[in-house]
């Protein structure tokens, strides 16, 4: 079954601002990126730390959502935050061989990465 990867201009472009459905995303095509890597006993090792650490993000949001204090949603805010922090760290270091278009992809998402590390730090500068 080959799973379609989503554009993350298509995510950009939405006018309602909605993070739990771009999260949920961003680990989605994690997973459809790290299927397409070469099969090295490093990029397995390291493809399955970054399958849960871009899983960890949309998680933790959903958790900070639900969250039944101030100090707790701050606490799961920073979760997420670390944890896209984590994947860029992880996509960064998958080896890609020679190939242009898992290079563009890896970009993409560790740009994705770095927007929602930004996103989930201005969160807790306003919550503070």
């Amino acid at each position: 079954r080959n799973e379609k990867q989503t554009p993350m201009s298509e995510i950009q472009n939405t006018k309602q601002y909605d993070l739990e459905g771009r999260t949920f995303l961003f680990a989605k095509n994690v997973r459809s990126f790290v299927r397409k890597l070469p099969k090295t006993i490093a990029n397995i090792e390291d493809g399955k730390q970054l399958i849960n650490a871009s899983g960890s993000v949309g998680a933790n949001y959903i958790e900070a959502n639900e969250s039944f204090s101030k100090k707790d949603f701050i606490f799961r805010i920073k979760i997420c935050r670390k944890e896209a922090k984590e994947s860029k760290y992880w996509l960064r270091l998958v080896f890609i061989e020679n190939s242009t278009e898992l290079e563009k992809e890896r970009e993409k998402l560790v740009q994705e990465a770095t927007e929602l590390t930004n996103i989930f730090g201005a969160i807790i500068h306003k919550s503070k």
